[in-house]
């Protein structure tokens, strides 16, 4: 097999939970909170200019989390994207928190994730949300800082099926789940997506992947560009030359080609970003067998684990704060 061998066809689009179809490229807006993901940005009429200059650009899959701000990344996008509620799905997170100091927390107490929902549709501006996870504790084993460590899983998640119930979710979601906790929640209430971490240097959420293609769930990889520390890596090079674009274009091509339940939810404060990022879509449909076999094998994925974070991951994360 050479570079010439053609692509094979891919799907550019998705249909969360069998219904909603929306592009495979959406945005995740927790850099449009202030320092450390805490409070307002300088800007925030720049902040609701670029979510509304993403739906020009054809985003319609957003991602949040009441934990973002605490709450003013929702409010952000309640005052930009309510013009378009029904163009757009926004996915929110709830069942984690921040502390004094900012640091993260699960809270997986019943109560405190029917508030977070009522919150959220205040703040989004809406009286139904279309997607809403429940934050767990797979890709963090010694759940530091938890609140309600020993919710059992049927009342956290069944909060959420009971709000879905009463219409205030359409869908509803995990995050964090390895394999065992999916399957838990899977004998609960449908699970339409499922968001962990997954990219080039972190291989962790593909324990749950093949799960998510059986099932038809969508994945939602959330770093996907391992906070922009892809660039060094030797086999996203050739064809970011061949095709004459950047590494994080063919670093998201590559997950739109990995699978065809992924939807990266790639993060930026930058228009110019936010446009070259929805171009991969079109290199995706470039990249040859080679090409796709090469990055896929820039990680050894046989031993990740939603729990393991990889060393070089970790160094990405430190190098950002």
């Amino acid at each position: 097999m050479t570079d010439s061998t053609p692509p094979q066809p891919f799907d550019p689009a998705f249909r969360l939970g069998g219904a909603d179809a929306v592009p495979r490229i959406g945005y995740g807006a927790m850099q449009l909170a202030g320092p450390g993901v805490i409070g307002l940005p300088e800007d925030p009429n720049a902040a609701i200019r670029l979510l509304r200059h993403a739906v020009e650009a054809g985003v319609r899959f957003f991602d949040t989390a009441n934990a973002y701000g605490p709450r003013t990344v929702n409010q952000l996008l309640g005052r930009a994207l309510s013009p378009f509620r029904d163009e757009v799905i926004i996915g929110n997170k709830v069942g984690a928190t921040r502390g004094p100091r900012g640091e993260w927390l699960t809270d997986s107490r019943p109560e405190t994730i029917r508030a977070q929902v009522e919150d959220a549709l205040l703040d989004l501006r809406t009286e139904t949300s279309p997607l809403t996870y429940l934050r767990l504790w797979g890709d963090s084993p010694d759940r530091a800082g938890a609140i309600g460590r020993d919710v059992p899983l049927e009342d956290s998640l069944g909060t959420l099926v009971e709000l879905r119930d009463e219409g205030k979710i359409r869908h509803i979601g995990v995050s964090g789940a390895g394999s065992d906790l999916l399957d838990r929640a899977r004998g609960i209430t449908p699970i339409a997506a499922v968001q962990n971490r997954y990219n080039l240097i972190d291989r962790s959420g593909v324990e749950v992947l093949d799960d998510c293609e059986a099932h038809g769930t969508a994945f939602v990889p959330y770093f996907p560009l391992a906070t922009g520390r892809l660039a060094e890596l030797d086999a996203l090079a050739r064809p970011a030359a061949r095709l004459n674009t950047s590494p994080a274009v063919i670093a998201l091509a590559w997950l739109l080609r990995r699978s065809p339940v992924i939807v990266p939810i790639p993060g930026t404060t930058s228009a110019a970003h936010l446009d070259d990022n929805l171009t991969a879509t079109a290199a995706a449909a470039e990249l040859t067998e080679d090409e796709l076999t090469a990055l896929t094998a820039a990680e050894d994925e046989r031993t990740a684990r939603v729990s393991l974070m990889p060393q070089r991951m970790l160094d990405a994360l430190r190098r950002t704060r």
